[in-house]
This record gives C-alpha cells, structure tokens and sequence, in this order.
C-alpha cells in the first residue's frame, strides 16, 4: 500500500500494527479528503487513534479538545498556510510532535518547519514504511517521558516497597479486589492508617491494569498550600500568580491515559474539592489562570488515612466527592491484625538494606523475632521498615537481638511518659516526638500534626539522635 503522490517504492514494508500501551493519538491535518482518508487508513493500520482536520480552524480546535501525540501538517490547506499554523497548535500543545508533509518540498521550507518546532518533514511521495518510522520514532519518545516521570516520582524513596506476598486473609482479601478493578476505569479508594502501605497498592493497581505501559502519577496533597496544589493538579497559565513566568501543564496532563494517584485526599481544601469533583465527573479542568476547558483520560486512585464519613458529617469533605472517589473501596487492614506478615516483611527489608549497604545479611534471633512480634507497630509497614534500616546501620553483630531495635520496641521497657505522672516536660516532648515521627511518612506530615515547623522539628529529631 502507498500514500496518495505517486507510485509504490522499492521494498515498501507491509503495514504491521505498532506496539505499545495505549494507541498513539494522531491528528491529520490536510484540506484534500482523500489524503486524509487515506493517511488515516494507514495509521488505524497500525493501532494509532486518529483525528482528522481540514482546515487551520479545525486543527486548533481539534488539539484544544483532545491531548494528540503527534501531528501530520500539509504546508499548503487550501488558502490557508499550514507553517503559519505550526506555531498554534505547538501553543496549545507544547509536546506535539509535528511532521510537515508537502508535495512542494524546498530546502528553505524545510529549514523553516524545523525552527518552528516540527519534528521532521516528509515530501510526498511517501509510503507506510516512512509513516511507521515516524510513529516508532514518537512512540520512544512517549516511552522515555514515562519513564522519566516513574523515575520522578520514586525519587527519594530509597526503600523497597512492601511485598504484596502475604499470609493474612484480610489482605489476600484485599488484594483480590483489587486485582478485579484494575481491569476497570473506575475510581478506587484506598482507606487504611498511615504507614499501611496504600501507595504500594496504588503502584500494584496500575501495574495490573490496562494503563500500565502510560505514567503513573502522584500528588501528594498535603504539602502544599491550596494555590500550589491546584496548580499541582491542574497546571497554570504565565502570569496566573507570581512566579508564574510559562505555562505549566499540570499532574492531571502528565498522568493521560495512565493513573493519577491522590495520596491522602482528605487534606484537600473544600474550595478545591469542587474542581476535583468536576474533573471527576468530566475529566474536564482549566489551568490557573486560564479559561479554556481541556480533557484528558485518566483513571484516579485516592487514599486516605483519615475516616471521610467522619470529615463529611463535620464538613471538612464534600459528600458527592467522597461518592465519585468511592465507587471501589478497598481497606488495607493495620500490620497489628496481620502478624503473620510482620517476620517476612522484616527478612525482605533486611535483605533490601543490606545489599544497599553492602554488608552480609544479618539473621534475626528468637528473641529478635518475639520483641518484633509482641510490638504492636502504632507506624504499620513505615515503622517496621524504619527499624530494620535503623538496626542494620547500627547493630555491629551478623544476627540481629532484641538491643538492636529502638526501646519502644526491644524489651517490654517501662510505660513512657504519660500526663499527669512524674515526668519532666522534655522526656514527655521527648516520647511523643518519637511516637509521631515512628508513625509519619515525612518530616513535614510529622511537623503538621506536631503544629509546628519542619525546621524545629528537624532540630529536635537531631537532638533526639545524639546529633
């Protein structure tokens, strides 16, 4: 099969369907019916979703209305210049990728598409093996910018994540559904305490559903003031507050047709909730700053440690929020009530911190496995984790003992500080600052619930840790 401009090339390769996640969205633009009926064909050929355009208006509309990967421009619509147009749809697209196809092509016009943006340039006569090496070629690159953005949102962490294997029938449960939504675009919510490992299900649903191969995104809303995380979510135009010098597209744009993770959604501030509630029902928002109504397509996952039937009674979560966030329920059930997890988790992250350290594999003692198993993990997965990496970084010895592990958790100590009894003031901060940071995800969640700043808090850990 050949393009419409002339006769079939030597060696034209057979039209194969293009690998990949989601079909990659295609825009041709040309005022000739034929051609783009035709180019249309070809590229449905090869698993791509196409629109089609006649016009310079057309092709505008087309890219304000629905996100496209890439763009086959004809120089000439008619009367219309379609290089005069290449510079408004990379405006309202700045990641199109444009191909500028004509019949007339001249080494000027060439040079002149390429610094307006195009990617490449095509003269007519061309058949479907240039075509698939354009779609391959953009296919990449939609590949390494999701991979740019998983890599993103992982750094920091630095620590496995919990292994999904487990013995306890509320978490096999748990699982189970969560296995038969990932097949669905339905909104998930994953309720459980801080520290449970809700992000880490999270990543398990997207990697079992249909949007694997497309990015994975998180927002975490807590840290952000309620103008940051809007512009967070949505993105926002220059100029729509300061140090707004470019357009900046937002989460919900990066996460198209992947998943958008909302981590810990109950500390979204009400005035925010009703876009987020809007985008829900419509996948439709507007940048900060901007009037203009985008789409996109992707699949929402929340969690929450908070109880949001609680928050919607006392007005701090909007009840039809909390119905479109809740269409899949999924409770992750607390370390304390799966005990048979807690010495398997603990091996794993001894052997994930170990080889990160470079040091041999410790064992865990009888009497290391009873104080770990007696302790009842008020910080859940977090909290265990943290006291593996504290004991393999500290502890001298190739098998691990009860000493190796923090007070509160090694030897039955003594009740800590309590109001009312014969403690001073310090070691009463002293025990609670403990007991938050054991349970918090970050340094500035712990600060929050603490009422005070990361700065001081940082200080006061340093203190704690003989810093």
């Amino acid at each position: 099969m050949n393009l419409p401009g002339g006769p079939p090339r030597e060696g034209a390769e057979t039209i194969e369907p293009v690998e990949g996640s989601r079909p990659l969205r295609v825009l041709v633009v040309d005022d000739e019916k034929n051609i783009r009926a035709t180019l249309a064909t070809c590229l449905e050929a090869m698993d791509c979703a196409v629109g089609q355009a006649a016009s310079r208006s057309a092709a505008v509309a087309a890219v304000r209305n629905r996100t496209y990967d890439l763009a086959f421009l004809d120089l000439r619509l008619g009367e219309e210049d379609g290089l005069a147009l290449l510079p408004e749809l990379l405006a309202e697209n700045p990641n199109l990728e444009v191909v500028v196809v004509t019949a007339y092509a001249t080494v000027r016009t060439a040079v002149q598409a390429i610094r307006l943006g195009a990617r490449d340039y095509l003269a007519k006569p061309f058949d479907p093996a240039q075509i698939r090496h354009v779609v391959d070629r953009v296919l990449e690159v939609r590949r390494l910018e999701r991979q740019v953005v998983d890599l993103q949102a992982r750094l920091g962490e630095a620590v496995p994540d919990a292994d999904l294997g487990t013995r306890s029938a509320a978490m096999q449960a748990a699982l189970q559904v969560l296995r038969r939504a990932a097949g669905s675009d339905a909104a998930v919510l994953l309720r459980g305490e801080s520290g449970t490992g809700k992000s880490v299900f999270a990543r398990a649903l997207h990697a079992w559903s249909p949007r694997r191969q497309a990015p994975f995104v998180v927002v975490n809303c807590p840290t952000l003031s309620e103008e940051l995380l809007a512009s967070e979510l949505f993105g926002h135009a220059r100029g729509a507050f300061t140090g707004a010098h470019r357009d900046q597209p937002g989460k919900v744009e990066a996460a198209e047709s992947g998943t958008l993770f909302l981590d810990e959604i109950s500390e979204i501030p009400v005035t925010l909730q009703a876009k987020l509630l809007r985008f829900l029902q419509e996948k439709q928002f507007e940048r900060l700053g901007e009037t203009r109504t985008r789409t996109v397509d992707v699949r929402v996952v929340a969690a929450t440690n908070r109880d949001l039937d609680t928050e919607v009674r006392q007005g701090r979560f909007r009840e039809d929020l909390l119905y479109r966030l809740n269409v899949i329920e999924v409770t992750i059930p607390p370390l304390r009530e799966r005990q048979e997890d807690i010495l398997p988790l603990a091996r794993d992250f001894s052997a994930f911190f170990a080889q990160a350290a470079k040091k041999p594999l410790p064992e865990l003692s009888p009497a290391a496995e009873d104080v770990l198993l007696a302790y009842p993990w008020p910080g859940n997965v977090r909290e265990l984790r943290n006291a593996i990496e504290r004991a393999l970084i500290l502890w001298p010895g190739s098998v691990l003992e009860p000493p190796a592990f923090p007070d509160r958790i090694a030897g039955q100590p003594p009740p800590g500080p309590s109001l009312g009894g014969t403690f001073t003031l310090e070691e009463i901060e002293t025990e609670h600052l403990r007991r938050v940071l054991a349970r918090s995800a970050t340094l500035d969640e712990a600060a929050r619930e603490l009422g005070i700043d990361a700065s001081t808090l940082w200080r006061k850990r340093r203190r704690l840790e003989g810093g």
